[in-house]
């Protein structure tokens, strides 16, 4: 079990969406936290409103371009050894393979596969000294199923999957452990963010993500399952296609085929 009062907790993309979200609910529960984001202002903002902003520390953070090693060290100044790392932050994605360039490609890749990549090779030392230590990542349910318009973003979630589940494999014995987060649609600006084919940004709400979760409710349930310590968590109603994947895949593609997703 994996009690969060009183840990030191490091999250990412902390300035909005499910990572603010997750700060507001780790701060009542009575942990220590490092936000990281690359607005500054917008992670003030979110220090002010958690429960005991005097146990948040402020760590502005472009996930693009940034150098893993030092920023663990300006984490570990506030509070001392990270004992959560919650890779919250990422980018969607809404534009058609054939219209998207590969330098969007390699972007999408950078933020949301080889910065928590980075980020976890970065802490993983120190937790295996003090034989104690959580990664959590925020995936998606496209993680586990490609969707239209999502074809960068679908392969770097698959990816985390492919590396976190090997890292598990690996770090078990070192009482390390790992959640993987697949979201639904969860009520956030994700889309209004989601990078275009030429590198602009989407601009607007997707209905479906209009009518999702709260950010909230979605947070208490990452770290309910975090205290249980699971390995893979679904989050919102359309977990249900990932069953439906598994057992009638041909059904799930026949859908997702004529789904209207942004």
């Amino acid at each position: 079990m994996t009690d969060i009062a009183g840990r030191t907790i490091w999250i990412t993309g902390a300035s909005s969406g499910i990572g603010e979200a997750m700060a507001l609910s780790a701060s009542r529960r009575g942990a220590r936290l490092v936000l990281s984001a690359r607005r500054a202002d917008e992670l003030e903002r979110v220090r002010a409103a958690c429960a005991h902003p005097d146990r948040v520390a402020v760590l502005p953070l472009d996930l693009t371009c940034f150098d893993a090693e030092q920023a663990r060290r300006d984490a570990e100044a506030s509070f001392g050894p990270i004992d959560v790392l919650v890779n919250n932050a990422g980018i969607s994605q809404r534009s058609l393979l054939v219209d998207t360039s590969m330098d969007v490609y390699r972007r999408i890749l950078e933020l949301d596969f080889f910065a928590p990549v980075a980020l976890t090779k970065t802490l993983i030392g120190d937790m295996q000294r003090r034989r104690s230590g959580h990664i959590v990542v925020i995936s998606s349910v496209v993680g586990k199923m490609g969707t239209p318009l999502r074809t960068g973003y679908a392969a770097a979630k698959h990816a985390l999957h492919g590396f976190f589940d090997s890292a598990r494999a690996e770090l078990w014995r070192d009482d390390i452990r790992f959640t993987l987060v697949c979201p639904g649609f969860i009520r956030t600006d994700v889309s209004r963010n989601a990078i275009t084919a030429d590198g602009g940004r989407h601009g607007r709400m997707d209905a479906a993500q209009d009518k999702g979760m709260d950010a909230m409710r979605c947070a208490e349930q990452i770290w309910a399952g975090v205290a249980r310590d699971a390995e893979e968590l679904y989050v919102g109603r359309e977990k249900i296609a990932i069953y439906l994947k598994r057992w009638v895949p041909s059904l799930v593609s026949a859908a997702v085929k004529r789904a209207k997703l942004a």
